[in-house]
């Protein structure tokens, strides 16, 4: 469907030549790009500012670490595998439990430990990474969903993308994994993207490859119900990200786990625009005004927070 250069202006849609070079180009320092283009360096400065994320559990960072993994797994019986370098959700592996000697996927597919050693091989190697660079393994506990996405996703962990300018969550959407996105939460492999109120982390509009849906392709659960719970408290991770990393535009992605309640998955220094098509409107209006703010007035995450929650709705 194709919609005409008026009507994507009149709903304040950001296009990518404005986004970079208004907002990533003045917003973000070059030098702190290596803080979230490395999901290691993420994670250990986020233990530093006391950001939850998923316990790391261990790191392999050369070859002849892998001949002896299976005494780092031996007890654990679900855990992700994660490229440090890694984009778009390439060589994550998510191994939920364990069918005698071998390892389960998420996806249902069963695999064996020389699959795992393989794997870890390729990503030391630079197969996943950003430009083909060499490469560390992240090995990080397993993320248990949340009661409240029963239903919602599909072969894999739903995850909260949330745009944060200059500290204010600016736009968010969940996004859920499907069967064609292989279990992956990833709007151009198939994954749906739902629009979620900043208010109150409501649904407010749903896609999947950019045109609107109603209920999930696979489960075929109206999507319209969903609420996020302790959105406030998702918000407010997000916006901890800016103080934590100093970069002014980026994209927190966010998991909620079952037991341990809102955790950092990864931050993007250069996050897409399709969450505008999964909100339905632009990214732009919420952008210009947060440039107006004073940084004094708002110099805390919860100021910030209390702040969008209460003004964005007139942006919608």
């Amino acid at each position: 469907m194709l919609i005409s250069p008026f009507k994507l202006r009149d709903l304040g849609m950001l296009g990518m030549n404005c986004r970079n070079r208004d907002f990533i180009g003045r917003y973000n320092r070059r030098e702190l790009y290596p803080l979230v283009d490395n999901k290691l360096e993420t994670k250990l400065l986020a233990q530093d500012y006391d950001v939850a994320t998923p316990q790391l559990r261990f790191v392999v960072r050369e070859q002849h670490e892998i001949v002896h993994i299976e005494q780092q797994l031996r007890d654990l019986k679900g855990f992700a595998i994660k490229p440090a370098k890694g984009s778009g959700g390439k060589g994550i592996w998510v191994i939920t439990h364990r069918q005698d000697a071998n390892f389960i996927k998420s996806s249902g597919a069963e695999i064996t430990l020389n699959d795992i050693r393989r794997h870890m091989s390729n990503t030391l190697a630079g197969l996943y990474s950003l430009g083909g660079v060499s490469d560390e393994v992240i090995v990080e506990d397993l993320i248990e969903i949340d009661d409240c996405f029963e239903g919602y996703s599909f072969e894999g962990v739903p995850d909260i993308r949330i745009v944060v300018f200059r500290g204010f969550p600016v736009m968010a959407m969940l996004r859920l994994a499907t069967h064609a996105s292989d279990g992956k939460a990833n709007l151009h492999q198939g994954a749906v993207g739902v629009g979620l109120d900043l208010a109150t982390g409501r649904c407010l509009n749903a896609v999947q490859y950019g045109m609107p849906i109603s209920e999930h392709p696979d489960t075929k659960q109206p999507l319209k119900e969903i609420k996020i719970p302790g959105w406030q408290g998702m918000l407010t991770l997000a916006s901890r990200c800016y103080d934590m990393t100093g970069l002014g535009y980026i994209g927190a992605d966010l998991v909620l786990d079952a037991n341990r309640g809102p955790e950092l998955l990864e931050l993007n220094a250069r996050p897409g625009l399709a969450i505008q098509v999964a909100n339905g409107f632009g990214l732009l209006p919420r952008l210009r005004h947060v440039e107006k703010l004073s940084e004094k007035k708002f110099a805390n995450a919860d100021a910030r927070v209390a702040y969008v929650m209460q003004n964005f709705a007139k942006f919608d």
